[in-house]
């Protein structure tokens, strides 16, 4: 099996990771604080890809922490919003939907923030993107009346601060900052993926941490713990947090010319089918259309990359 094939392979199975923590999320927020499940997750899972990634860890000069917290306080911003909206949500599927649109924001922050260029593709993806959402914001067929909920917001809060999380992450990993070479001094090299996301999932729990200690409860949680909220904890932390981005950054390392690209855009279908069996979730037509089309506004946002990669095969 050829780099590229094998990079394809895992990158499926880290979708499937990132589409079952949705559901371990969902358990554990349905039984404690979900900011407090966040730092605990993100503390364990920076913990265990520190045993990992010690040793570059280690090398890192000053300015390369700073760049790589500075993303990381982006991301705990982000998964402040998410895991609160996922606590308030009441369709898995849904939400995993309203989340991927950070992917069809991206280029926006991009021109916004960094004054680059957007691709045309954004401008066909997101008048898409809009109208799944006014799908979305349907109640029942019948009367279709225009609904807000509290969870659609944080949402969407929330893919905003993806997309900008995706815009720094890019542009951190190919900053040239200062690594030590085993006491010959240092020189400039590119922050090492992992390293990165080693202090990224650190700095997200400290985040979370804090917000949790100024807005949630403790006391209930910790009087009165039970055996499976530790297991949904630790499946969080080590399956979908840990295992998740160590297998996508050996993934990604292993060739350019795969299809993560599309593959990981179908972590909100994935996420969808797994919640019908989960949580026996089902959807209206509203529903469907609306999440629909989100999925084709996020793969018409990825169309150039998908067809050079097309070509590329």
């Amino acid at each position: 099996m050829n780099n590229a094939y094998k990079s394809d392979l895992l990158l499926v199975l880290v979708t499937l990771l990132a589409s079952i923590s949705w559901m371990f999320s969902k358990e554990a927020v349905l039984q404690m604080p979900p900011l407090l499940f966040m730092s605990i997750r993100f503390f364990l899972a920076g913990l265990l890809l520190s045993c990992v990634s010690y040793k570059t860890l280690g090398k890192l000069a000053g300015c390369a922490w700073l760049h790589s917290v500075r993303v990381g306080l982006v991301f705990g911003f982000a998964m402040c919003f998410w895991v609160t909206g996922l606590a308030k949500a009441s369709h898995v599927g849904e939400a995993a939907f309203l989340a991927s649109l950070g992917v069809v924001m991206v280029p926006i922050i991009g021109r916004v923030l960094f004054k680059e260029a957007i691709p045309p593709s954004t401008w066909f993806a997101l008048p898409v993107a809009l109208i799944g959402l006014g799908f979305l914001s349907l109640s029942e067929p019948m009367d279709h009346a225009l609904k807000v909920e509290m969870s659609h917001i944080l949402l969407l809060a929330s893919a905003a601060f993806f997309a900008l999380y995706f815009n720094m992450n890019a542009r951190v990993t190919n900053i040239q900052s200062f690594v030590r070479e085993n006491g010959e001094g240092s020189k400039a090299s590119k922050i090492p993926v992992l390293a990165l996301t080693t202090i990224v999932l650190a700095t997200t729990g400290v985040i979370t941490g804090i917000a949790s200690a100024i807005l949630e409860p403790w006391q209930p949680t910790f009087t009165n713990i039970q055996a499976e909220l530790v297991g949904w904890i630790v499946l969080s932390a080590t399956i979908g947090t840990a295992l998740r981005f160590l297998v996508q950054t050996y993934a990604q390392s292993l060739t350019a010319n795969s299809h993560g690209v599309v593959i990981m855009v179908l972590e909100p279908l994935w996420t969808t089918l797994i919640a019908m069996v989960w949580f026996s979730e089902s959807m209206n037509s509203s529903q469907l259309i609306g999440c629909l089309l989100i999925l084709l506004s996020l793969v018409i946002n990825r169309l150039k990359a998908i067809t050079q990669l097309m070509r590329i095969r």
